[in-house]
């Protein structure tokens, strides 16, 4: 080769190791299956930034392949990971306030969810996470219901004696209330918990009872319907100091994309309940429905251990809980 095309080619061997260095890829991680509707929301934003071509790319980890569940948070603050889609209150070892996006009977559906996240109490939240070196990208809440292995729940009354799964420590709080034992795990532990014996009852998402197929392992259903007393924000988070490094394209690909997957979460959201029901109902497991005097007899029991926990605990506890009740 000559000396002008070498150095022709070592040219343009350095402008494409120049461009390669400029892209870069973030690794998201999550607990679910790539059918439940966190990773499609998760795959929306991956998506969406690869058509922006803004040399961008986002690697997801789903099924609790990069981190364990519950040890997610602590790595996304650090800077060890980049992004996650994760029950906020999984975090609420590290900041108690955070326990509030898992109260029973806080959010009355999912519109009031949605208006639960653009209100003052969420930006009280994300200046905690901020603290934290943490973001939210994506806002979502989703519903949930009780399952019994050998039984209907519906009222308090129906889970004494129960050994029971529930999602947080303010649900835990309430059912151990109601004379039920305590068995804290991940929603992705329930199905094995529930084969072996280990759980009589549990509680979590509609989407979770489906994608990890808890179906299979119970007698009755009692999905979110018109009255729902379990809801849950679970939002696709981001370390804070990783957003603000990209530069500014790269930035608003994530957050246009972001936007988009958040309506679409919202519009889902409303459909796994019903979804869920059906798939339970086909599965021939029995159905039960929750009374709006079953949700007030709950939500009672909540103002006597959960809420009162939760303030005693939490220094700016009762000024958070009248924020988030303050909303309409």
């Amino acid at each position: 080769m000559n000396s002008k095309l070498f150095t022709t080619a070592a040219a343009l061997a350095c402008l494409v190791l120049g461009t390669a260095a400029q892209s870069e890829t973030l690794r998201l991680s999550h607990q679910w299956s790539n059918k439940d509707v966190r990773h499609q929301v998760a795959q929306i934003v991956a998506d969406e930034v690869a058509a922006a071509d803004v040399d961008l790319d986002i690697q997801i980890f789903g099924s609790k392949s990069l981190f364990k569940p519950r040890e997610q948070y602590r790595p996304l603050s650090r800077g060890q990971l980049d992004m996650t889609v994760l029950p906020l209150s999984y975090a609420g070892g590290q900041q108690p306030a955070y326990n509030l996006t898992l109260m029973p009977g806080m959010v009355k559906n999912h519109d009031h969810a949605a208006r639960l996240s653009a209100s003052p109490f969420m930006e009280a939240l994300e200046e905690k996470m901020a603290d934290d070196d943490v973001m939210v990208l994506v806002h979502g809440y989703l519903a949930g219901g009780f399952v019994g292995k050998d039984k209907c729940i519906t009222a308090p009354e129906d889970v004494k004696g129960l050994q029971t799964r529930a999602a947080g420590k303010a649900f835990e709080q309430m059912l151990a209330g109601a004379g039920a034992s305590i068995a804290s795990m991940a929603s992705s532990e329930i199905y094995n918990a529930m084969q072996t014996g280990v759980l009589t009852a549990a509680n979590t998402s509609s989407s979770s009872f489906v994608s990890y197929r808890i179906y299979e392992q119970v007698k009755c259903y009692t999905p979110a319907g018109d009255v729902a007393l379990w809801f849950m924000y679970q939002p696709l988070l981001m370390n804070k100091s990783t957003f603000d490094g990209l530069n500014a394209g790269q930035q608003k690909a994530l957050l246009d994309a972001s936007a988009k997957a958040e309506a679409f979460y919202l519009e889902e959201a409303k459909k796994q309940d019903a979804a869920s029901e059906k798939v339970f109902r086909d599965a021939g497991v029995e159905i039960a429905q929750m009374s709006s005097e079953d949700f007030d007899a709950w939500r009672a029991l909540a103002q006597e251990t959960s809420y009162k926990a939760f303030v005693a605990d939490v220094p700016d506890g009762q000024k958070l809980l009248d924020m988030a009740l303050a909303v309409e």
